[in-house]
């Protein structure tokens, strides 16, 4: 399991014979532009034996089924411009065939002995330059576009979920599908509970601004500082909250053989603690970004030791009531709550319940569950500044990380009158998107109890068409 903050999440693949090769297009006749075309064909056929045939000439360290799992995830990649060539190197623009995600693919091989070893790099986090630009449809326009998209996904049995969409005071789109539970065949409605993965750290982080807002702590106190005894020295000198909120610390993830073993152990962020404070930082903190599931489960204890309060019950009190979500919330997996969603995930080819691979509960760094419309008002309620002062708002919004990809706990993106914050959620049978455009008032949010990418493209495919003003 992994709650993932960058939409690269497990994509729903076209069938391998739709996905047409890289034979006739036309790349640069190099070194570097010969293996492009071979890794590319061999992506785009979702073959695993032509993708290990692949790693195999090129001799690439990175496994058979990373790159198989990309396939999927993109459903191969198509090639929109060549941005720079040389013998050794090539850079391209590149577009995922079955989303709007868009990638700088660097492919990159010693020009003397090509072969000895291809590096491959696919960086979603690139803006689109305005050549490139999605072109803008009316709000009718994106709306009927929207429904398209969706009915088809819905035929393919890839959609089970619900989108709303407010501008200003007016909703201006709402659909659910597909089934909640299947078993028991309960559709999706307005009030169904989806698990919404990594959008936790939303909450998380705003507990923590409201904490640096009423100064019981601030972005540069240490962990050490703030949580006294804590065990690892490395991280507890060096890391700071706002390399916690920033992914800049190097505490990684709380995902693995430790979590599967102790899953159902794990209570609270306390506990998580206990089970990962004796490592070290995975690289000098500071000195890059890695996602990190257990810098948020760091920050969730932290709210707790300032606040004096339990971290569920803070984020009940200071967030959740005062924005007025009734449906939102992380009580255990055992726990009876009224129209939570089953979740399901892809194996085999068929869709099984996701059971089995989720935590005791949701904690600080994701898990929890919620609905369309409290997400909605956690947006407006963001905006209208009932949560954080707007000058702080602003300030976490922004770009803070080398990559221009996160502020403090919240995912960004754009610029303008596209300029957007918010964040995503993915893990096996489950996936959510929130974002919240300020210049227009718009609030986007994309549940579903599938996997990866089922909501997170829904909103994708909104956001880079929706009208602007």
């Amino acid at each position: 399991m992994k709650w993932l903050a960058l939409p690269i999440l497990l994509l729903t693949a076209l069938p391998a014979q739709t996905i047409p090769t890289m034979a006739q297009t036309a790349l640069p006749d190099t070194p570097a532009g010969q293996a492009a075309r071979d890794w590319m064909d061999a992506l785009n056929s979702g073959e695993r034996a032509q993708i290990a045939a692949v790693k195999e000439k090129y001799h690439r360290p990175n496994p058979v089924d990373g790159t198989l799992s990309f396939a999927t995830q993109t459903g191969g990649l198509k090639v929109l411009r060549v941005e720079s060539s040389s013998p050794g190197e090539l850079v391209m623009f590149t577009e995922a065939k079955t989303s709007d995600l868009f990638f700088r693919s660097t492919f990159r091989v010693d020009a003397t002995d090509p072969t000895a070893r291809l590096e491959v790099n696919n960086d979603n986090s690139v803006r689109r330059p305005p050549d490139l630009a999605i072109p803008r449809l009316t709000q009718s326009g994106i709306n009927t576009a929207l429904d398209a998209k969706a009915d088809a996904m819905v035929k393919a049995d890839a959609l089970s979920g619900g989108m709303l969409v407010v501008r200003g005071k007016s909703t201006v789109y709402y659909r659910v599908w597909g089934m909640a539970d299947r078993a028991a065949k309960t559709p999706v409605t307005r009030t169904t509970k989806f698990r919404i993965g990594s959008m936790n750290k939303m909450f998380t982080a705003v507990a923590i601004l409201q904490l640096i807002d009423q100064k019981k702590l601030s972005l540069d106190d240490t962990v050490g500082k703030l949580l006294p005894g804590y065990p690892n020295a490395g991280i507890a000198q060096k890391v700071t909250v706002r390399m916690l909120l920033t992914h800049s610390g190097g505490t990684g993830d709380i995902f693995g053989p430790e979590f599967d073993k102790e899953r159902l152990t794990l209570k609270s962020n306390e506990d998580y603690v206990r089970l990962f404070g004796t490592r070290a930082p995975l690289f000098e903190p500071g000195t890059q970004e890695r996602y990190s599931n257990y810098g948020f489960i760091l920050l969730g204890a932290i709210v707790s030791k300032v606040s004096g309060e339990d971290y569920y019950d803070y984020v009940q009190r200071h967030i959740f009531a005062p924005a007025g979500m009734t449906g939102t919330g992380s009580l255990p997996e055992d726990a009876a709550v009224p129209d939570r969603s089953k979740g399901y995930m892809k194996k085999d080819g068929q869709w099984v319940s996701n059971a089995d691979t989720l935590p005791f509960r949701g904690m600080a760094a994701g898990g929890g569950y919620s609905t369309l419309d409290d997400l909605v008002k956690f947006g407006q309620a963001l905006e209208s500044g009932t949560l954080l002062p707007k000058a702080l708002l602003a300030d976490a919004t922004a770009d803070h990380t080398k990559g221009k990809w996160y502020g403090y706990g919240f995912m960004v993106g754009g610029d303008g009158a596209d300029r957007w914050y918010g964040h995503g959620g993915g893990a096996p049978g489950m996936n959510g998107e929130l974002r919240v455009f300020p210049a227009s008032q718009t609030v986007i949010v994309a549940l579903s109890n599938l996997d990866p990418p089922a909501a997170t493209n829904l909103a994708e495919f909104y956001a880079n068409r929706m009208p602007l003003n």
